[in-house]
This record gives structure tokens, C-alpha cells and sequence, in this order.
């Protein structure tokens, strides 16, 4: 096993070498050589390249590295979307293990023959995952009794899945390691902190008993909500590696035509489903984190609502990922709703840095300028007037804020990715059972909420806007005649965050031309008096690879994923 381990964990260091290398190649060496128009034509389809050279890997090895992709496939915040576009679609199945080792971990978790804990057991697992696989079985009579329900579904965890995570993530944070000293990379992203990340969400998912906690955090928080129903836990037959709940397998929720066919409204089902969502999100301050088809499903029931429609409940199931909403989390949203509100791209950037968003070395003038012109140029356009802009208009904003676009200084923490990922996917599951499904008529209600403060409301919230923005009126003449004092001693300076980027973008551009010209002076040079003066030709080669080598590593070019 120490083999495989070892051969596994070499596997996925040299894969990530090789794309480091290839990195290091073409977005920095060739780039500064002045061949940047040819890296950056060839680009997207290098990155679709290695998206799909990674799924393969993934595939291949199965367990850690399908949960990375996965995860990677979500990033929209720092890999650009030829890699999270191929990944998107890396489905968390593989085949599934062996009956007989399934059988002995289960025993031995649970420290009994498997014929003494369950009436039956299914040797074929009814789903296969990267971590775990789940089986079906029944309870032993006076359990079922004690329980009220008889089927439930067993979920195990694959045997040696934890020193596979342990080696896949220690191959994970030596990668982390070399990207962190790459600058154009640490800039974007804080390499370290995505890896902690997760394997934060990663060791979540391994561990059942947390899982079974959820669960019940969840079912309590729908007590008082008979539409909703959540699996219950048979805790005297759950461990950390094993959990027993109740089957609860219904109609699945993308499963059109069998909910038609029970009767039920499929309008009522989208409904309810978003209805549900916003409870968890703005109320709760917990949610269900993988609302993907496998873990939701419409239970048929017996009664009839007044428009004839067949009454159902909706299931959950899978607690693994939930999402957590602290206070500063709410609060960071909020301001960003009243600041986009007020048109304050102040504020605006100062929600972004309450959600944790920014990475130090954003430039927040810069970000500030940009998010004004946006609520200049684009303040008040409907969706449809929005989609009828001009490209070229689209095209000048983004050269203006060129350093921005490529930048990127934003980094979504996992709490607010995981919002962000459910709401996505929730949009296309509503739209999918309600082709007439409208977002905005239940959103309505929870966005006014939000931008309630705290014993406050909306009208308050603008009332003391108003009033601070009268304070700053108030104190404009005074500011002016200081500035224009300041005027006339000849000490006022002038912060321009646009012309300073193009100024810097002009150096490099000079010192990279002139740095080329005396290249290939050196070159031709050394070429033409190479055979008459064999030595002076040599020195002037010698000089011409010390100038490339300075035009490549140290005239600091433009940055890489431009």
C-alpha cells in the first residue's frame, strides 16, 4: 500500500511540474522575448488542454482528485473559465469497491457481523462517490419499531480513503508552496488559503458523524414545516466512517415528467424549493451546500391542495457541505445591496472588504474609479438594455480598467462561494420545473430584509445617508479654500491611478524594446566578427545572452493569464 501511496503522490506532483513548467514557458519567458501576441492567441486552448489532461488524471486516480476538480471547476473568482468550463462537468462517481472489504470495514466499525446489526444488507451499492459509497438495508425488527421506518441507507466511507487524502493533499500543498513565490500568482490569489479551503470542506465530508449533526441541525430548523422532510439518523449505527438514515428515495426533483404524472404542480415544487432556500439563507444562517438532482427529492402525497394539485413534500438529503452565514457575512452583503443602492463606490469597496473579498494588493483607487464609471455608464439598464450594449463599449471599459480585469484582486471566501455556487444552481433547478419562474417576486421580500439594519429600515438606512451627505456639503467650502491655499504654495498633489498604470505600462514597453534593439545588436554583431575576431565574436554572444536573460526575468513584463 506504502507503494501505491508513494507512486500516487509523485504522479500528481509531476503533473502539476509539468504545468508549472509549461506556465513558466510560455506566459513568462516567451512573453518577455516580445512573442506575447503568439501566447496569447494560442492561450485558451493551451488552458482547455490541461483542464482536460486533469480530468483524465482525476478519473484515473479517483478519490481526493475528483473533489479537486470539482472544487477548482467553482473558482470562477481566480481560474479563467477555459479550465473551470472543462471541469465543470467532472461528475463524482467511480466505480464502485468490492462487497467483501465494504462488508469488513462496516463490521469492524460497527463491531458486529453485519447479519446481527441489519435484517438485510444489498451487496450492490446504490451510488458510488470518490469517498464513499451507499447501500441499501433494513433494520432488525425492534430497531424498526423503535425508529417508526424500516428501509434505510447505509453510506461507508471507501477503505483507505484517509491516507489517500492525506497523501493527495500533501501533493496539493507542495504545488500551493511553488505558487505562492510565483508573484503574478500571489497577487491573484492567496494560494495557501484556497488549499486550507479545501481541505477544510474536505475533511467535512469525511467525517459522517458531522454529517449526521447537520442533518439534524437542518430537520430542527424545519420542525414547524411539514412540506420539508430530512432523513433521520439511526445513531447506534453510525461511527465517524459510517451512517445509517433513513431511505427517504423519492421522485428526483429534475424528474419532469414523474412529477407531472404524481399530480403535483411543478410551479408549487419551484416555489418551495426557493421559498426553503431563502429560509436557510436569511433566517437560518444555514444551508444546504449541494443541491444538485441525486440529493433532492418531491415526495407524492396522499391529499389534495385547493387547485387540485397533489400535496408533496420536499427531501433533502446529503448534509455533507452545508454553508454557514456569520454576522459579518450578512453584514458585508448588506452594505454592498445599499451601497450599489446610493451609487457610493466608497462603500461599495468597503462591503467588499467586510465580505473579505479583496486581496491585499487590490488597488482600491483604482477599484473605486472603476465601480463609479460603472454605476455612470450602466446605472438604472434593465437586463435587456444591458444585453443591447455595444460591445465596443464594453471592449473601451475593459482597456480602461485593463490592470483590474487582469488582475483580478478578488478572492471569494469558501462560505460566499458556496452561497454562491447554490444559488446558481437553484436558479437553473427553479427555471428547469417552471419555464415562467420569476426570481425577483420571492427574492423581494428577503432583499428588503436585508437591507434592514438592525431595528432600522430601509427609509432610516437613506435618511442617515442623506444626512451624512449634508454634513460633507456643509464642509465643502471650508475644504476648498484649504486646497486652494495649497494651490498657491505649490504643495498639492494629485493622485491619478489610471495615468500611473499606463505610465508604468509605457516604462516597461521602452526598456523592453530597448533591451531587444541592443539584443540584437549584440547578436548581429557578434555574428559578423565572429570568424575574423573568434574572441571579441564570443563576448559579444556572451552580451547578448546576458540582455536577453535581463529582458526575460528582470524587466518585469506583463503579467501571465492576460
Amino acid at each position: 500500500m506504502k507503494t501505491i501511496l508513494r507512486m500516487r503522490y509523485w504522479r500528481i506532483v509531476l503533473f502539476f511540474a509539468r504545468v508549472t513548467a509549461s506556465i513558466i514557458f510560455w506566459d513568462i519567458f516567451l512573453r518577455r522575448i516580445g512573442l506575447g501576441a503568439w501566447v496569447k492567441n494560442t492561450r485558451p486552448r493551451r488552458l482547455q488542454n490541461i483542464a482536460i489532461r486533469f480530468r483524465a488524471l482525476a478519473i484515473r486516480l479517483g478519490g481526493v482528485m475528483i473533489k479537486v476538480g470539482q472544487f477548482l471547476s467553482a473558482r470562477l473568482d481566480v481560474l479563467p473559465p477555459e479550465i473551470t468550463d472543462e471541469l465543470s462537468g467532472l461528475q463524482d462517481e467511480v466505480p464502485p469497491v468490492d462487497y467483501e472489504p465494504i462488508r469488513l470495514q462496516t463490521e469492524l466499525e460497527l463491531g458486529s457481523a453485519i447479519e446481527k446489526v441489519f435484517l438485510t444488507f444489498e451487496k450492490e451499492p446504490v451510488a458510488a462517490a470518490s469517498l464513499g459509497q451507499v447501500h441499501r438495508a433494513k433494520l432488525l425488527p425492534n430497531e424498526a419499531e423503535a425508529m417508526g421506518f424500516e428501509n434505510v441507507v447505509v453510506k461507508i466511507l471507501r477503505p483507505n480513503i484517509e491516507q489517500i487524502v492525506e497523501v493527495d493533499m500533501s501533493a496539493i500543498r507542495v504545488v500551493g508552496g511553488w505558487l505562492k513565490r510565483y508573484k503574478p500568482v500571489s497577487d491573484r490569489a492567496d494560494v495557501p488559503a484556497i488549499v486550507e479551503e479545501f481541505a477544510a470542506v474536505l475533511n467535512a465530508e469525511l467525517d459522517y458523524l458531522s454529517e449526521g449533526k447537520n442533518a439534524e441541525t437542518f430537520a430542527t430548523n424545519f420542525k414547524d414545516d411539514g412540506g420539508v422532510h430530512v432523513p433521520r439518523v439511526v445513531w447506534n449505527r453510525s461511527t465517524r466512517r459510517t451512517l445509517t438514515l433513513e431511505d427517504v428515495t423519492a421522485i428526483k426533483i429534475t424528474d419532469y415528467d414523474a412529477i407531472t404524472a404524481a399530480g403535483i404542480s411543478r410551479a408549487a415544487v419551484a416555489d418551495r424549493l426557493l421559498a426553503t432556500y431563502l429560509k436557510q439563507i436569511f433566517e437560518d444562517g444555514f444551508f444546504h451546500a449541494d443541491p444538485h438532482p441525486g440529493n433532492l427529492f418531491v415526495l407524492p402525497l396522499s391529499e389534495k391542495d385547493e387547485d387540485g394539485f397533489t400535496k408533496f413534500r420536499l427531501t433533502f438529503i446529503d448534509f455533507g457541505m452545508v454553508g454557514r452565514m456569520p454576522d459579518k457575512l450578512v453584514e458585508g452583503l448588506r452594505e454592498v445591496v445599499i451601497a450599489v443602492g446610493l451609487q457610493d463606490a466608497t462603500r461599495l469597496i468597503r462591503a467588499y472588504q467586510t465580505l473579505g473579498v479583496l486581496l491585499p494588493s487590490a488597488n482600491i483607487k483604482l477599484l473605486e474609479e472603476a465601480s463609479a464609471q460603472v454605476f455612470d455608464r450602466f446605472w438604472g439598464k434593465s437586463m435587456n438594455e444591458l444585453r443591447s450594449i455595444q460591445h465596443s463599449d464594453m471592449m473601451k471599459f475593459g482597456l480602461q480598467f485593463r490592470e483590474l480585469m487582469t488582475s483580478m484582486p478578488f478572492q471569494i471566501p469558501e462560505n460566499l462561494l458556496l452561497l454562491g455556487r447554490t444559488i446558481g444552481i437553484l436558479s437553473g433547478m427553479c427555471t428547469g420545473l417552471n419555464a415562467d419562474f420569476n426570481l425577483w417576486l420571492q427574492l423581494a421580500p428577503y432583499a428588503k430584509k436585508l437591507t434592514e439594519g438592525e431595528g432600522g429600515s430601509v427609509f432610516d438606512t437613506f435618511l442617515n445617508e442623506a444626512g451624512e451627505l449634508l454634513k460633507t456639503l456643509i464642509a465643502i467650502p471650508g475644504r476648498a479654500e484649504r486646497v486652494l491655499g495649497r494651490i498657491e504654495r505649490g504643495q498639492l498633489n494629485v493622485e491619478a491611478p489610471l495615468v500611473n498604470l499606463q505610465i508604468s505600462y509605457l516604462e516597461r514597453s521602452v526598456n523592453r524594446l530597448t533591451s531587444g534593439i541592443v539584443f540584437l545588436g549584440l547578436l548581429i554583431a557578434g555574428a559578423i566578427l565572429y570568424d575574423s575576431h573568434t574572441l571579441l565574436g564570443q563576448g559579444l554572444f556572451g552580451g547578448a545572452g546576458l540582455v536577453l536573460f535581463y529582458t526575460a526575468f528582470l524587466v518585469r513584463g506583463r503579467r501571465p493569464f492576460q
